[in-house]
């Protein structure tokens, strides 16, 4: 995938995706400051439950049935409380991805965002770009960084948001917009399937999807 060597986009960089933290969840130390919340009100067609938060009642999707049950690490009821990074870091989905943000230092950086979405790809998604391709990569923090950030808007969003508004931001504003096709079981992101949506945490929304998302490919 040619078009993932994509140069460093600058001091965004720094705000970027920190998604599934490492398991190390080392307080927030970063200063950097959260996504700004949007000022424009939200119609009832995009707010969903409240302003993009989800309940356990809302997640779907074929994979979900692949997470721990109960209070285990990685169950939704274990993840709620916590923010992102800290509960995608306990997520079976996720472990690439894990490793992939860890690569990055942007653990505290996630966590000190008020209210976001991640796309979060799911091992298979990184699996298929090749060990020699994901270690490079995670060698190379600066092509990393901008790649991760493109799977974070900086707005919340439920997946009955998503479907509304059509198209939304990450926070890397020069990969493209980020095209939302299909709602429900059959939504898709840049063509990306959603294996499980809707899933909450403290402060983001987070949907697992079955494809690592290419900046630059949907400028259209």
């Amino acid at each position: 995938m040619k078009s993932l060597r994509i140069a460093g986009i600058g001091v965004t960089a720094v705000a970027a995706f920190a998604l599934a933290a490492c398991g190390t969840d080392s307080g927030s130390s970063s200063s950097s400051a959260p996504a700004p919340a949007s000022s424009a009100p939200m119609s009832s067609a995009d707010s969903g439950v409240s302003n993009g938060m989800t309940t356990n009642a809302d997640v779907f999707g074929p994979a979900c049935s692949q997470l721990p049950q109960g209070n285990s690490p990685g169950s939704l009821d274990s993840m709620g409380p916590q923010p992102v990074a800290s509960a995608a870091s306990t997520n079976p989905l996720l472990t690439k991805l894990v490793a992939a943000v860890k690569a990055t230092n942007l653990v505290d950086t996630l966590n000190s965002q008020q209210a976001i979405t991640v796309f979060a790809p799911a091992d298979p998604a990184f699996n298929a770009l090749g060990d020699a391709k994901f270690n490079e990569l995670a060698q190379n923090p600066d092509q990393l960084a901008p790649i991760l950030q493109y799977h974070v808007v900086g707005k919340r969003y439920d997946a009955k948001g998503l479907a509304a508004a059509g198209t939304v931001t990450s926070l890397n504003t020069a990969g493209g917009p980020l095209k939302i096709e299909g709602s429900g079981d059959t939504m898709t992101v840049n063509g990306a399937k959603i294996l499980c949506g809707n899933i909450p945490t403290k402060n983001a929304t987070v949907f697992v999807i079955d494809k690592v998302l290419t900046p630059g490919t949907n400028k259209n």
